[in-house]
């Protein structure tokens, strides 16, 4: 790891010697790192803002292949491909902070070896004198693990009988507005008292985690605004909001100072990154948007002018076969035509049963009139259970004057059970007249 983190520490103490200031430095460096990785950082927020365009398409592929979640992921693959786009594009770029970070505070956390590049020989002459100079560090995990910070500060105060073991070694004064950034901020903030040091070194130290959470929240509230998102890219967004800004808090107050610092000057700077480069790349991208909707609608009038000119020819006869059509493709169309024209010749040439025999037929229909069709259900032939009872005796009528001779009509009426015969009706006229 310290083969990565020397760069850093190199850099670190050349702004530190150039602004004899550690917060400042650490400031620049933040700015630094930005500048460098500004490139990769522009490619992987355009990328993102690409994909986030593309929300509406993946919407309706998931519409159309509902059921068939392979045709989906295959069609999703032909788009980003036709695109250009890498959906690990927009992700890959934003893990580099946090190798960045980790050197950092290897840098920070190791100032003799890493950032004023001391060799070890040299340190361990550095440590002999230490301890004939009754230097102790303070017991405790935290004394092991920033040892080397609380001896740059002894020879920092002490500079004067060490100068001469390494020509590397450099005064280092951990000071920026008050505040020791080389300590580890305290969340116990009810235990601040005067008896610790001033108040602001503890206070400012206290906010330091918490300036880097709220900012942090802010940034990634700012990167994912206006970009419209899918329900699952949607839901990690929103688990980021709240991961990121509780991450800060917790490298806030378990890391030094510095640490911290870094992170704020970082959030500033990715947040006027954020705001510039959407502004830029939502021109572009409209513009992009624009351009891929005109070829799209140009693609489908063309298969909409083929379709119609297939149509056309097929109609007038004069199709011929793809010569690049497959083999396979070709015997499964000639099966196809054959079975059509076997079904067309069976249709016109089956026998067809006479309507004696099939009451219910009418024409091509065998059973137009209904399944349960009878022609003469209610005639002379009906089965005995259907023949028209006799009708009932009618009372005598009083006496009317003669009635007009009433028409001849058939000789039976079939309207059902209470049909009546020919005589009957002469019967009753006769009853009506006496």
């Amino acid at each position: 790891m310290d083969f990565i983190a020397k760069p850093f520490g190199w850099l670190l103490m050349w702004l530190y010697e150039l602004t004899n200031n550690y917060g400042v430095a650490v400031f620049l460096f933040a700015l630094v790192v930005k500048v460098v990785l500004l490139y990769f950082s522009a490619k992987s927020k355009k990328s993102m803002m690409r994909q986030s365009r593309f929300t509406p398409y993946l919407k309706e592929l998931e519409a159309r292949y509902e059921g068939n979640k392979q045709k989906y992921q295959e069609e999703v693959a032909k788009l980003y491909k036709e695109e250009g786009i890498n959906p690990m594009g927009g992700c890959l770029w934003s893990l580099l902070p946090f190798p960045i970070l980790l050197a950092l505070y290897r840098a920070i956390r190791f100032p003799i070896t890493i950032m004023m590049g001391v060799s070890q020989e040299a340190y361990a002459q550095i440590k002999e004198l230490l301890t004939s100079l009754g230097f102790e560090a303070a017991g405790g995990a935290r004394a092991a693990a920033y040892s080397q910070i609380y001896e740059s500060q002894f020879i920092t105060g002490n500079f004067d009988k060490f100068a001469g073991i390494s020509d590397k070694l450099k005064q280092l004064d951990y000071g920026f507005l008050g505040l020791d950034l080389s300590q580890q901020p305290s969340f116990r903030f009810w235990q601040f008292t005067k008896e610790n040091g001033t108040l602001w070194s503890q206070w400012g130290l206290f906010l330091i985690p918490v300036i880097a959470a709220l900012l942090s929240y802010l940034q990634s509230k700012i990167s994912t605004a206006g970009s419209p998102q899918d329900p699952q890219t949607a839901s990690t967004s929103r688990t980021m909001l709240l991961m990121m800004p509780l991450m800060s808090l917790w490298i806030g107050f378990v890391m030094p100072g510095a640490l911290g610092l870094y992170w704020i000057a970082t959030s500033v700077f990715q947040i006027i990154q954020d705001y510039v480069l959407t502004k830029i790349f939502n021109k572009q991208l409209d513009a992009e948007d624009a351009d891929r909707n005109a070829r799209l609608k140009a693609k489908a009038d063309e298969i909409e002018r083929k379709r119609e000119e297939t149509k056309r020819l097929r109609e007038e006869g004069m199709t011929a076969a793809n010569p690049n059509t497959s083999k396979r493709k070709m015997q499964k169309g000639e099966k196809q035509k054959t079975l059509e024209e076997a079904n067309k010749w069976e249709n016109a040439n089956r026998p067809r049963k006479a309507e004696e025999e099939e009451p219910s037929r009418v024409g091509d229909r065998p059973f137009a009139r209904g399944r349960a069709y009878v022609a003469d259900r209610f005639g002379p032939n009906a089965p005995a259970e259907t023949a028209a009872p006799a009708p009932e005796e009618q009372p005598e009528a009083p006496a009317q004057a003669e009635q007009p001779e009433t028409p001849a009509v058939p000789e039976e009426i079939p309207y059902g059970e209470n049909s009546i015969t020919e005589g009957e009706i002469k019967d009753t006229s006769k009853d009506n007249g006496e």
